[in-house]
């Protein structure tokens, strides 16, 4: 009782000294243990294909997601595989598999605009990946593929639409 006394404190009190005493030191610790962050940017990167294997679209049995353990960050973005073999195809020669037309809907592109594909929607013409949002624009592409060379005549004045000009999708020519 006289303890209390002298310093003016309850015992209430005191506990909840010691627990805001407690909190703050434990608020210094976070902030010193917290990295710097005051100039940094991060940069995001997008999943590429949604997360299907590029190199899957070639073979027989068409597109397969891609796996966590088998990726790969190229160009802004990253790309997953369903085998290390693939992978390993795409790190070879990236713009043999990489979707053409940035990703970007084919038929779109015909209409001068970016219009966001559908990665289980796809041809191969030519020997090259081409996406559609839709089934009828795909449909549209098989019937004709002289489409598909005026869509690639145009892309590259649509690049300048991107956000990130320097994005994996103008590098997908």
């Amino acid at each position: 009782m006289s303890q209390n006394r002298k310093t003016g404190l309850t015992g209430g009190d005191r506990d909840g000294s010691r627990r805001r005493l407690l909190a703050n030191g434990l608020a210094g610790l976070l902030l010193l243990a917290a990295p710097a962050t005051r100039g940094e940017t991060t940069r995001i990167e997008a999943l590429g294909l949604n997360g299907y294997d590029p190199v899957s679209y070639f073979m027989p049995d068409g597109p397969r997601g891609g796996s966590a353990r088998f990726e790969l960050p190229w160009n802004g973005q990253v790309w997953r595989f369903a085998l290390e073999v693939n992978r390993a195809a795409f790190q070879r020669d990236p713009m043999v598999y990489l979707p053409r037309l940035g990703g970007f809907d084919a038929a779109g592109i015909l209409d001068r605009r970016l219009v966001e594909a559908d990665p289980t929607l796809f041809a191969i013409l030519d020997g090259r990946l081409y996406l559609f949002r839709d089934a009828e624009r795909r449909q549209r592409f098989l019937e004709d593929p002289a489409l598909a060379r005026r869509a690639e005549a145009i892309w590259p004045g649509l690049t300048r639409l991107l956000d990130d000009p320097d994005d994996v999708r103008s590098g997908a020519r």
